[in-house]
């Protein structure tokens, strides 16, 4: 390897880590900006003002934020998300009992998602890149009133669901499924929807080039023509927007968890908000962004090393701007 071609692995990589410091300043802010802090509320209206101080001052929440900041931030360097100011508990235990149910539910939405886009662009293709109101319109659906409609019909009218999605102790939505559709479809649906208005705009555009033209002159069958002289042009793109529908997906759990008792970690991101948590929220609110960049730090190296057939130099990304 080359130092040139070093120095361009180097800058996703140097690019996300600035932007992870970023994202670590806008989440404490927002933090700081919520209305109370732990002490007040677990103390106020019961003692005296300065009985207030001194639980704040026990909690570590009379500090400069400034030095309250750079000490999370230390701490996230080596690993440690802190303790929970309702429980005591480290963060990371409280995230390690959360987090698997998160990540199946994740995984889920991602898989229904991609399949959804995945048969509308090929709907697109077949149309000549035409059409794509109703994607634009069910992107525009709030998030709860795809949740609403789900539940109505799915748990309520049909009685094919379960209306809430509580595990057992210590148990795994892959033992009963069902548990993970409603919380999923209602992730997955605005997320095909938003996926498909971004793609289609890249397909309409390789659908321009005058080499798709030409294999549909020659009469190459239009399967043959969508794998081979136009998937390759939509590597690059797709690869951005799965890295931002997972950073999104992850973010939107708060809601679906919530809404349908489904114990992962956007239903822990709600209650600590309710009791002020702080290292709880921080840890909750940090975790989509770093999904969000690492997916796309992800992306952005494998669309250089996507090549489009015929020219093993090129990648995908250079060939749609260059083009």
């Amino acid at each position: 390897m080359t130092p040139r071609t070093a120095g361009r692995a180097l800058r996703p990589a140097g690019r996300a880590a600035a932007l992870a410091v970023a994202a670590t300043a806008v989440v404490f802010t927002a933090t700081e900006l919520l209305p109370g802090d732990a002490g007040e509320l677990r103390t106020a209206g019961r003692v005296s003002a300065e009985d207030v101080a001194a639980e704040r001052e026990r909690l570590g929440l009379d500090r400069p934020a400034t030095v309250r900041y750079l000490d999370w931030l230390y701490g996230l360097v080596r690993g440690d998300l802190g303790r929970s100011l309702a429980g005591g508990k480290p963060v990371a235990t409280l995230f390690a009992e959360r987090l698997p149910a998160t990540a199946v539910l994740v995984a889920a939405a991602l898989a229904v998602t991609a399949l959804l886009t995945a048969t509308a662009l090929t709907v697109a293709y077949l149309r000549g890149g035409r059409g794509g109101t109703a994607a634009t319109g069910l992107a525009a659906v709030p998030q709860p009133v795809h949740a609403a409609v789900l539940g109505a019909v799915l748990a309520g009218l049909l009685g094919w669901l379960p209306p809430v999605s509580l595990l057992p102790p210590g148990g795994s939505p892959l033992a009963d499924p069902r548990l993970l559709v409603l919380p999923a479809l209602t992730l997955a649906l605005p997320s095909a929807a938003f996926a498909t208005v971004l793609l289609r705009g890249a397909l309409a555009d390789v659908l321009r080039r005058p080499h798709v033209a030409d294999a549909r002159l020659r009469g190459l069958p239009a399967p043959l023509v969508l794998h081979r002289h136009v998937l390759p042009f939509l590597y690059a793109p797709a690869l951005q927007v799965t890295a931002l529908l997972a950073g999104g997906l992850v973010a939107g759990t708060a809601l679906a968890e919530t809404l349908f008792g489904y114990p992962g970690t956007g239903q822990l991101l709600v209650s600590a908000v309710a009791v002020r948590d702080v290292p709880v929220i921080q840890a909750a609110a940090l975790l989509p962004a770093v999904v969000l960049l690492l997916g796309m730090l992800l992306a952005d190296l494998a669309a250089r090393r996507t090549t489009v057939p015929g020219d093993p130099g090129t990648s995908v990304a250079t060939e749609g701007r260059t083009a």
